[in-house]
């Protein structure tokens, strides 16, 4: 029987009925669904409207269902089922009879997707948290132990100044460390109970959505019934963080297959997360890389497609919301399953830091170096730049793999008479790191200290992640 066919006298369109049902896919939402019941059953009883005997049937009914589907996935094909909610309804009632119906009294399905769905997108942010919380935890590790490994940095795709591979790689830490940010903000403004809400007025019985609401771990209830039931910015905000996340892991995955390829050659890709070629022998291709940047434009498709979805959408409910659970699945089980590959990733590849090394030799990658060297023998910068290109241009001019240091101090001095034998001292790799020395800079002393403030900061996702888990 469906929940709501009193008022009407045909039966609907097969092909339309098999179209318009959902249980497909929120069938996802069954552990949430059978939590939000058990509470609100309860909240029943204090109310009166259910007997004690009544609420233990109602509970016990509930977790043989979550039993049975935990054990058999068979457990779930039901072709009746338009929703999670009528099939938690149906499974009730065949199991403990009439008094699993009364479980509905005074609630809509639209209260209970909207905490179905709260419930979901919490319990993904904690595990993607988590994720990112072992992967800071990775590139930290890494980045300590790459020492004073050096590398190039590149402006435009173009060689710019030598960094620190730490340095480099502690970059990536920030940028995902924003992204665990944003979801745990995300997870404050989510965290209230649609429960008590009803379809969009509220519900017409004397229930504690107080009780209902601490129960499930939300902070409190919703504050107006017809924003509980039409608001899905929770949903937007949450997949549009996803987004960053996917955007910030195909940045990472292409700088890392850049890297590499024979004509950087600074990354060694891990066997056990690439493939061969089917015709050339020699081939060992960046799968899980690629595969990422294209994942990224999945996450991306989907958080559009939840905008244009709700844009025009009046108050209150309307089943046009059907629609934004599936790209909630999709980006969320995405981004879940892609972050321990990514771990996995970063944990076996193998870096090549003598040619990291090598590239920095090269290159004119100590030119500003050059000009700040002449700025502090009180050249102003604008000369100093204008010197140290023409030094460049001669450099150039000479061929054969000319670099900075291979120019005479005579003819550096016709440049510039503030040139002196010590600014050859000034062009080493080392001496160009150790210039940086600036809070965020790529001196040595100073990225030993950012590993130190990673280390806090990873411990303090950890602390928090680890407390919701």
């Amino acid at each position: 029987m469906k929940m709501w066919s009193g008022r009407f006298r045909q039966p609907l369109d097969p092909e339309f009925e098999r179209w318009q049902r959902s249980f497909d896919f929120d069938r996802r939402l069954l552990e949430h669904e059978l939590a939000g019941s058990r509470a609100y059953a309860r909240a029943l009883k204090e109310a009166g409207v259910l007997s004690p005997s009544e609420l233990t049937s109602i509970l016990h009914g509930l977790d043989e269902i979550g039993v049975k589907a935990k054990a058999s996935a068979a457990f779930l094909d039901d072709p009746e089922a338009e929703d999670v909610h009528h099939f938690v309804e149906k499974q009730l009632v065949s199991l403990i009879g009439d008094a699993g119906r009364k479980l509905h009294s005074g609630r809509s399905r639209n209260e209970q997707i909207a905490t179905d769905l709260r419930l979901y997108v919490r319990a993904c942010i904690e595990q993607v948290r988590n994720d990112l919380a072992e992967l800071g935890g990775v590139l930290v590790d890494r980045a300590e132990k790459a020492g004073d490994a050096a590398m190039p940095a590149y402006t435009h795709l173009q060689r710019a100044e030598p960094v620190l591979v730490a340095h480099w790689l502690l970059a990536y830490f920030e940028m995902f460390l924003r992204d665990a940010d944003r979801l745990q903000d995300c997870g404050k403004r989510l965290n209230f109970s649609p429960l008590g809400a009803g379809a969009v007025a509220g519900t017409t019985l004397p229930l504690d959505r107080q009780l209902m609401a601490s129960a499930l771990g939300f902070d409190a209830p919703t504050a107006n019934s017809m924003d509980a039931t039409s608001d899905r910015d929770f949903v937007l905000e949450f997949v549009n963080d996803l987004s960053l996340l996917a955007l910030h892991l195909s940045r990472w995955a292409e700088e890392m297959i850049l890297f590499s390829t024979q004509e950087y050659g600074f990354v060694r890709l891990p066997e056990a997360y690439s493939t061969g070629s089917s015709a050339m022998p020699q081939k060992m291709n960046a799968d899980l890389l690629e595969l990422t940047r294209a994942k990224a434009a999945r996450v991306l498709g989907h958080a559009t497609a939840l905008q244009v979805t709700v844009k025009g959408l009046p108050l209150a409910y309307n089943k046009d919301m059907q629609e934004t659970q599936e790209p909630l699945f999709a980006a969320a089980e995405s981004v879940i399953s892609l972050l321990p590959l990514v771990i996995g990733w970063m944990k076996a590849v193998d870096f090549n830091f003598e040619r990291m090394q090598k590239a920095t030799e090269t290159g004119f990658m100590n030119a500003f170096a050059a000009a700040t060297y002449l700025v502090n023998r009180g050249v102003p910068f604008r000369l100093a730049h204008e010197c140290v290109g023409r030094a460049v241009q001669l450099s150039l001019e000479r061929g054969n793999g000319s670099e900075l240091a291979d120019l005479p101090l005579e003819d550096l001095r016709k440049l510039n008479p503030a040139f002196d034998q010590e600014f050859y001292s000034s062009l080493s790799v080392g001496a160009v790191l150790a210039i940086h020395d600036v809070s965020g800079g790529t001196a040595p002393a100073r990225v030993k200290q950012a590993i130190g403030e990673a280390k806090r900061k990873l411990g303090s996702l950890r602390e928090v992640v680890h407390a919701h888990a």
